[in-house]
């Protein structure tokens, strides 16, 4: 059957022209080379001189943003931010984390508004550490914010798009789990210890890890471009969510190594600070909106999860 005339001029709902920030890190990475695969366009946000014809410059911490290089974009995404595990949790780096992701999302969706053609959709990443601590309690996006640094810092990131959903763009925020990855997050600093041995479950195990595998994080990030009739909070994390211990065990399982030791909580105390409440909390959360828009996982499992991040 032939489109009819209608259906030959409405614009289609998969965006072709996407601006990410935070291109270079970890999720950004490898979500512009599927991007790429995709046949979209990339337009890469970038804090330095451009180089190439698809460098835009932007400067977060200024409020600055080239809105001419985002000229055409129909889509923009926001994963920017400084990482949470990178360091101690010092005064000065807990202002940098906050700095980095609040500011930067603020001038990325007042860019965005600004735009004769703004884009389609604005999808900004967050983190499931909105929720804090949940204990054994499952929770997905209906769940109200927790309390401490990382709840209010997720609130503030969150409510600083509101120009562009204010605009009229339709505005989603990813809360991120834990991304099983070689190439970098936790994981990244659990395989080579659990490849050697030296792995084990951290203070009673019994807190929950939320996790998600790489390549299902990206596929749920383009899943959330292309479904228009998506916006707000949309977790990330597979659908069944297990303890550390758990998990420990299943890193044994797949790396053929003991995982006889334990990092105590007094310890992970003296050596985290601050950041070892997060380490050792539980958080316990469903990607309820994800499912029901009709997204479906291919590592859903823990042991598949790791099998794909060592492939």
């Amino acid at each position: 059957m032939e489109p009819t005339e209608s259906e030959q001029s409405a614009p289609s709902s998969r965006p072709s022209r996407i601006a990410v920030a935070g291109a270079s890190g970890l999720i950004g990475t490898a979500l512009t080379r599927a991007l790429a695969d995709d046949g979209r366009e990339v337009v890469r946000l970038v804090r330095r001189a451009p180089r190439t014809k698809d460098e835009v410059r932007w400067d977060p911490k200024e409020g600055y943003v080239d809105t001419a290089g985002l000229a055409g974009c129909d889509a923009l995404v926001n994963l920017a931010g400084a990482g949470i595990g990178d360091r101690r949790w010092t005064a000065a780096y807990k202002q940098e984390i906050r700095d980095s992701r609040v500011l930067g999302t603020s001038a990325l969706a007042e860019a965005a508004a600004s735009l004769d053609e703004p884009p389609r959709v604005f999808l900004s990443a967050s983190a499931i550490g909105y929720y804090g601590e949940t204990g054994q309690r499952a929770v997905d996006e209906s769940a109200p914010a927790g309390e401490g640094f990382l709840p209010s810092l997720c609130v503030e990131w969150e409510g600083a798009a509101a120009a562009a959903h204010e605009a009229g763009i339709r505005t989603v925020f990813s809360r991120n789990g834990l991304v099983v990855a070689r190439e970098g997050g936790a994981w990244a600093r659990m395989f080579p210890l659990f490849k050697a041995g030296l792995g084990g479950r951290l203070g009673n195990g019994r807190q929950y890890w939320s996790y998600i595998s790489l390549h299902d994080a990206v596929a749920a990030l383009r899943h959330l471009l292309d479904t228009p009739t998506l916006s707000g909070p949309v977790n990330l994390t597979a659908p069944d969510p297990l303890t550390n211990r758990e998990v420990t065990a299943a890193m044994g399982r797949v790396l053929h190594r003991p995982t006889l030791f334990t990092a105590p909580r007094p310890a992970l105390r003296v050596v985290l600070g601050e950041m070892s409440g997060d380490v050792l909390g539980s958080q316990r959360v469903l990607p309820t909106r994800l499912l029901e828009s009709g997204f479906s996982f291919a590592f859903p499992g823990i042991e598949e999860s790791i099998r794909a991040a060592l492939r």
